[in-house]
């Protein structure tokens, strides 16, 4: 290999950096790129300029200097490369889902006074400095759309120096805001409330002042429906990025699963399967957080779905494989450590598919182990790039015993 070759990015890391055939880290550089002797990048075929203005600096994209073919190799390679890792071999790899832009029905964004100015925007990459969008090619235009009211809202209330979280989520009413770190102190500050959550037909508003989130605006009852059935939504609570992510997710799931028998939904959230899957079948859903579980069994209840939501912590009192063999197939969607506790009591199960949702191919391979251990085999694996740009990439793997 002659030395020039040895400066050709031939891939992206799971961080984000071009990387060349000797190892060499390179940012901001895509495949096909060549770097000179300086360190100065030639752009190669897959090198395109950023949709965004505010790229590379805020923090919210990694990615958008890659064009769709690279980063859709990149979303597969995140996960190809950490089954590699553990060792674990899939039947297949399908083709990944990319969500479009301007899609994100979710985010978390930072709020700072400075003097007659509020900044708001997402970290610049690598420090705590904030940068003010004029644009984002990843939000959903509505929430985006109500940036700059805000910033006029925070000029009141937020004192000077001061920065707040910003979390908003787009609901089956309209966009749900929650504001935390503001201290609202006096009745122009009350007012100001008041009149944005009119003015923007804020489906609900809440601020949290360090004690608690209190609901100042919420004129009917704040819902996320899943498989047609509104579940009534907690302040910020989780929800997929994108409603197409949510969608390939669960398609991938349903046609996977065995078409009678009853389903379990393990850390079920509010619902997102066991609701989408539940409209002709049992469903038996198990969730950690009191109010999730709440809200997806008085729903389910309203719905008169054949579903047991229960209140359970499946770190500590994960579910038996006496519990597990009643089930024709499992769903599990754990957090971003993945959930091994519950994992080894599978892998002793009888149960004979599973749908594992992960948001981390790291932990995801791991659990895999186990469960391959246990005389399961991956027999496909998709992966999922619901946050656009960015390196952070899900799944679904499918897992059959025998």
């Amino acid at each position: 290999m002659t030395d020039i070759e040895n400066d050709i990015i031939v891939r992206i890391a799971a961080k984000g950096d071009g990387v060349t055939a000797q190892g060499r880290h390179v940012p901001l550089s895509a495949p096909g790129d060549r770097i000179n002797p300086d360190g100065s990048i030639l752009r190669g075929p897959h090198h395109v300029d950023p949709p965004c203005r505010h790229f590379p600096s805020c923090g919210g994209c990694e990615l958008q200097h890659v064009d769709e073919a690279s980063y859709a190799d990149f979303v597969i390679a995140r996960v190809t490369g950490a089954l590699a890792g553990q060792g674990v071999i899939a039947g297949s790899i399908l083709p990944p889902h990319i969500s479009p832009p301007r899609t994100r029905r979710r985010a978390s964004l930072r709020a700072s006074r400075q003097g007659r100015r509020v900044v708001i925007g997402f970290a610049e990459a690598g420090s705590h400095a904030l940068i003010d969008l004029s644009m984002c090619e990843i939000l959903d235009p509505r929430l985006f759309a109500l940036l700059e009211p805000l910033r006029a809202l925070c000029a009141t209330i937020l004192p000077d120096r001061q920065a707040a979280h910003v979390r908003m989520s787009l609901t089956d009413q309209g966009i749900d805001l929650l504001l935390e770190g503001v201290k609202v102190e006096g009745l122009a500050a009350d007012e100001a409330l008041l009149g944005f959550a009119q003015e923007q037909a804020l489906a609900r508003l809440t601020v949290d002042e360090g004690d608690g989130p209190q609901t100042r605006w919420e004129p009917e009852l704040v819902t996320v429906s899943f498989g047609g059935v509104p579940v009534a939504f907690p302040p910020y609570a989780f929800l997929q990025a994108t409603p197409d992510g949510e969608a390939a997710l669960v398609g991938t799931v349903r046609d996977a699963l065995p078409k009678q028998g009853v389903v379990a939904d393990l850390f079920c959230g509010l619902g997102t399967f066991a609701l989408a899957l539940g409209e002709a079948r049992p469903v038996y859903a198990a969730e950690a957080a009191r109010d999730l579980v709440l809200s997806l069994k008085s729903s389910a209840n309203r719905a008169q779905r054949r579903m047991v939501a229960d209140h359970r912590d499946l770190f500590r009192r994960p579910l038996t494989p006496t519990e597990l063999d009643r089930f024709a197939a499992i769903v599990i969607d754990p957090p971003r450590a993945g959930a091994r506790e519950q994992v080894m009591q599978i892998a002793a199960s009888a149960v004979p598919s599973i749908a594992y949702v992960s948001c981390n191919p790291a932990s995801f391979a791991r659990d895999a182990v186990h469960l391959i251990g246990g005389g399961y085999r991956l027999e496909s694996v998709r992966p999922v790039g619901q946050f656009r740009w960015s390196t952070h990439v899900e799944l679904v793997g499918i897992f059959r015993r025998g």
